[in-house]
């Protein structure tokens, strides 16, 4: 059975499109069937893969329950890559699900036989905790943290965790953090190198070993409708998104000791954010 994986941060910025797309085709690449979740309002994710703003069924359809989530993935270029695409009605999402009862619960409930078809679902959030990004973590088994080498960065990250906590609590006590994923790195800056010790100081073994540098090519490719990692496979950026995609299938093998080795560090984290 696959594992769906939330790509998500409250703040804006942090390369979370840019990881979903480029694990996602790393994946694809070594043979797994990967489906591809946009669920931004800005369609990046649906526009880096070569598709319009306006396909429909897409993520919106799903999120208010017109379609299922197997019912909207359509083939997304290289082998064994699908995405659900994103629309602009996203937009309204947001005014319109806390109005349905339940509504945390919606893709969760539509993602069906998602987890037999596909070995890894990504589903890639907006730049908020709203309630687009809230179904994405009750639907999902796991999620990844892409954070901007920057200070705001260890900030946003301990909110992040508190959100991720409350709704282990409440609404799905499975959910695991697999990792956070340092991104935009310019190791040529002593800020950078500073944001990366604070981060692995504090978060310890959360920490992704993989570090995602600053490339040009990462913010050209999807001009061309195509992953970095397509576009421009022997750049540094397509390299470190190879490694995180080998990292991420590691984890993705731990056993529950593992697996709850993971919550006990993020508890401890939770606890040191705090004092």
């Amino acid at each position: 059975m696959g594992s769906v994986y939330a790509i998500a941060n409250q703040k804006g910025g942090v390369g979370k499109t840019t990881t979903a797309v480029n694990v996602a085709a790393c994946a694809a690449a070594e043979g797994a069937q990967v489906l591809l979740c946009d669920l931004d309002a800005q369609c990046n994710a649906t526009v880096a893969l070569g598709l319009g703003r306006e396909v429909r069924p897409s993520s919106y359809d799903c999120l208010i329950g017109e379609c299922s989530v197997a019912e909207a993935a359509r083939p997304a270029g290289p082998d064994n890559l699908w995405i659900v695409p994103a629309n602009r009605d996203l937009a309204g999402a947001a005014v319109e699900l806390p109005r349905i009862e339940g509504f945390e619960r919606h893709l969760r409930d539509m993602l069906g036989p998602v987890r037999e078809r596909f070995g890894i679902t990504l589903l890639d959030c907006p730049p908020s905790l709203g309630p687009v990004t809230v179904n994405a973590l009750v639907a999902a088994d796991r999620v990844i943290v892409p954070v901007q080498a920057e200070y705001l960065a260890l900030e946003g990250l301990v909110q992040f965790l508190d959100t991720v906590r409350l709704l282990r609590r409440e609404l799905n006590p499975s959910l695991v953090l697999t990792g956070v994923v340092i991104t935009m790195h310019d190791e040529r800056t002593k800020l950078a190198q500073d944001v990366e010790r604070q981060l692995r100081d504090h978060f310890a073994e959360l920490m992704f070993r993989t570090v995602i540098p600053r490339s040009v090519r990462v913010a050209e490719a999807p001009s061309f409708g195509l992953p970095v990692v397509a576009h421009a496979p022997a750049s540094r950026a397509s390299v470190a998104y190879r490694e995180l995609a080998l990292e991420l299938a590691e984890r993705e093998r731990v056993d529950g000791v593992s697996v709850e080795r993971l919550h006990n560090t993020q508890a401890e984290v939770e606890v040191k954010a705090h004092d």
